[in-house]
């Protein structure tokens, strides 16, 4: 019996370390927050009902749940922009001043992810738009076609959703919502 349990263990713990040596094999640079977000939670529907990296927007009442699935989720990036995310902020592309900055080609995003688009009401906190925020999503993000999802304006060769940490105002903006 101890030997089969033994067993169980060395298989699952060399799949998972086979899952990291693969996603550290297919790219020589670090993974943006947006790539990791994505791959960890391709083909799923409702992250909510999957085991998968997500958190609701701000406090919901009780205890904020923060999924980190071990199967792509725990990177230094994810970790930071899920909190965030429970902390009270949203996407940088859905920012009130979206459209002075990011240009969005609906036609492009998969179906059933517009949402990760729409303009909302956020905590900008006095802050600028931040292409480095570890809260933007990169050019591709949820394309169903492989084009852009989203280009920068007025300068589309700007490179934006490459963040592997928070940026400086993401930071600020952490500081100055909780007074730190």
């Amino acid at each position: 019996m101890f030997f089969s349990w033994s067993l169980v263990v060395l298989l699952l713990v060399s799949s998972t370390w086979a899952e990291e040596v693969n996603v550290e094999e297919e790219t020589s640079r670090e993974l943006s927050v947006g790539e990791l977000l994505e791959r960890a939670n391709r083909e799923r529907k409702d992250p909510q009902l999957a085991n998968s990296c997500y958190s609701y927007v701000g406090r919901t009442g009780g205890a904020q749940v923060v999924s980190l699935s071990r199967q792509g989720c725990l990177y230094h990036s994810t970790v930071q922009h899920e909190l965030l995310h429970a902390l009270g902020f949203n996407h940088e592309q859905t920012r009130s001043d979206r459209d002075n900055h990011i240009l969005v080609y609906w036609e492009n995003i998969i179906d059933d992810m517009e949402y990760n688009f729409y303009k909302i009401d956020t905590l900008n906190q006095g802050t600028p738009y931040d292409y480095n925020s570890v809260m933007q999503y990169e050019r591709n993000a949820f394309s169903k076609n492989n084009r852009p999802t989203m280009v920068p304006i007025p300068n589309n060769n700007v490179a934006f959703g490459q963040a592997t940490q928070m940026s400086r105002n993401d930071i600020d903006r952490l500081n100055r919502l909780y007074k730190c």
